[in-house]
């Protein structure tokens, strides 16, 4: 029997080899199979866009905008909207047949560039061109590997965008490497080198997200975020984009209703330029998939502005509302181009009419270690390692998800020696921030950067810490990697750290489905790639 679906691009696919008959994230088959076509048709684009460049034409920032926002709508948990992401292929088609027609040399394009299909044969076109339709096992696992990569960069082009910050050679590479997986002269050894070539970029993105930021934001500092609650009505903002925060904050002066940051959204806190806001309440929640509980709870309405949407229980669906590359049926969406003014009017008069959020805990929490931070405290962090105050440095950064056997992350960080400090990014986090792991030297033993998007801020913490000891090698530093991961955006940080030469990254809860046994051995034999096994055997094998 043919499979309804094929997706396994995500740490929770079922039986760690691939969901079939139904998303684990809550993806019908049908809107599974119309991103596979949305990723193909932005393949072809990118294949016309990548001719377009080599002929010396230039294509412009409104394309290269749209193959990001194409690919980051694909990313697990963030559009279930089948009608959303059919206009998104439309779309494309339009603007790939309008470039085609100054394309000089179309023989030397892939089908994917020059197909042109109507709405009506979307279903079936899109059963044949997903995950499977490449059938040499290493090959499919590489192109797969790179694709869920460039989704990850695409993620982070499409925040600095928002802040109306771009970067061409990224850009650029992005579209080219896309072309690349439809390639079939390519060899396994051709698919690596560019597996390696994303993770160059994947740096490259993250300092152009980092520099829009922290440009538009100041640079994070060590801040104490509540995390009980106020007796106004409040709005709960979720993901990852601090441009639709500010917006919303803006709107929300003076009206009596507070905001609350949810889960990845706790970082925007550290930033300066947001406790000017009065009504900027604090953190509400933990980790995206505990949501189900804490929005009913919230009774406020929600604005998720990028991935993380577990699909919402009727009680508070007519509360929740999308806004960028994320959608749900039956949910309302705020559009708005990059550069214009959202309007949050609708989710405001809702919020007044709402009771108070429901109070779920109470204290605050510490973040803020951001790069400019961790360097101001450079000389404090290297007396107490040179003193042996600081014995190991952990970087537990990624993400956090619903499995059962994620608890060992909580586990691990609890039976860390008091001489070690966690370095994390990411919803991960939440796995360990609310503990009490205690300080060494008023160095706070979890040192957390931001959100996942902010993995840079870790690996510029390395590079600093390389120079200020005087290596050679980034690996003989006192840290060591126990990573988690999800979804895509961890895929490009993995080969962002790969490229700058990080070894021995331990990376769990499971190994990648999408990894064929052969790429895994590359990648075990190449960089010391390994999962995870028991905290007590991790803990021997890390820390010693």
């Amino acid at each position: 029997m043919e499979n309804k679906m094929f997706c396994y691009q995500c740490q929770e696919t079922a039986g760690c080899s691939g969901c079939t008959n139904a998303g684990v994230c809550g993806k019908t088959p049908e809107v599974a199979n119309l991103q596979d076509l949305l990723v193909y048709v932005t393949k072809g684009l990118s294949a016309v866009t990548t001719m377009f460049r080599k002929e010396g034409k230039a294509v412009s920032e409104n394309v290269n905008h749209l193959v990001s926002i194409n690919l980051f709508s694909t990313i697990t948990n963030a559009n279930f909207d089948k009608d959303s992401i059919k206009a998104k292929i439309v779309e494309t088609l339009e603007i790939k047949a309008e470039l085609l027609n100054e394309v000089s040399d179309k023989n030397k394009l892939p089908e994917a560039a020059l197909w042109y299909g109507s709405e009506a044969e979307f279903d079936e076109k899109a059963r044949t061109v997903g995950v499977l339709s490449t059938e040499n096992e290493d090959i499919r696992s590489l192109r797969e590997l790179i694709t869920y990569g460039l989704k990850g960069l695409a993620a982070y082009t499409k925040h600095a965008n928002a802040l109306l910050k771009d970067n061409e050679n990224v850009d650029s590479f992005l579209q080219e490497a896309l072309a690349k997986t439809l390639d079939d002269s390519l060899s396994v050894d051709d698919l690596i080198a560019l597996t390696l070539e994303c993770g160059k970029y994947g740096v490259d993105g993250m300092a152009l997200l980092d520099e829009a930021n922290t440009s538009a934001y100041g640079n994070p500092e060590i801040t104490s975020v509540n995390i009980g609650v106020r007796s106004n009505p409040g709005i709960l903002i979720s993901g990852h984009d601090l441009k639709d925060l500010e917006m919303l904050l803006e709107q929300t002066k003076g009206t009596g209703v507070d905001v609350y940051t949810h889960s990845e959204m706790l970082p925007a806190h550290y930033y300066p330029f947001f406790k000017k806001y009065d009504n900027f309440a604090g953190n509400y929640g933990n980790a995206w998939w505990k949501q189900k509980e804490e929005f009913e709870k919230f009774n406020g309405p929600i604005l998720m502005t990028t991935n993380c949407i577990v699909p919402p229980a009727e009680s508070y669906k007519d509360r929740l509302f999308t806004t960028g590359a994320t959608g749900y049926p039956g949910c309302k969406h705020i559009d708005g181009a990059y550069g214009e003014i959202k309007d949050f009017s609708a989710i405001i008069e809702l919020a007044k009419t709402c009771a108070a959020p429901t109070e779920i805990e109470t204290g605050t929490i510490t973040g803020g270690f951001a790069h400019e931070q961790v360097f101001a405290l450079a000389d404090t962090v290297v007396d107490a390692v040179k003193s042996g105050a600081i014995k190991k440095f952990v970087v537990m950064a990624g993400c956090d998800g619903r499995a059962k056997s994620r608890s060992y992350y909580t586990d691990f960080a609890k039976a860390l020696p008091k001489d070690t400090v966690i370095l994390t990014a990411g919803c991960a986090k939440y796995k360990y921030n609310k503990l009490d792991l205690g300080d060494i030297g008023g160095i706070p033993r979890v040192l957390d950067a931001g959100q996942c998007n902010d993995s840079y801020s870790l690996a510029l913490i390395a590079l600093k810490l390389k120079e200020v000891f005087e290596l050679d090698d980034v690996n003989e530093l006192p840290i060591v990697y126990n990573i988690s991961w999800y979804e895509q955006k961890a895929v490009i940080v993995l080969l962002a750290l790969l490229y700058l030469g990080v070894k021995n990254i331990h990376l769990g809860p499971t190994l990648p489905a999408f990894l064929s046994p052969n790429v895994v051995n590359v990648l075990v034999d190449n960089f010391g790639i390994a999962g995870i096994t028991t905290v007590e055997d991790d803990m021997k094998l890390l820390i010693g």
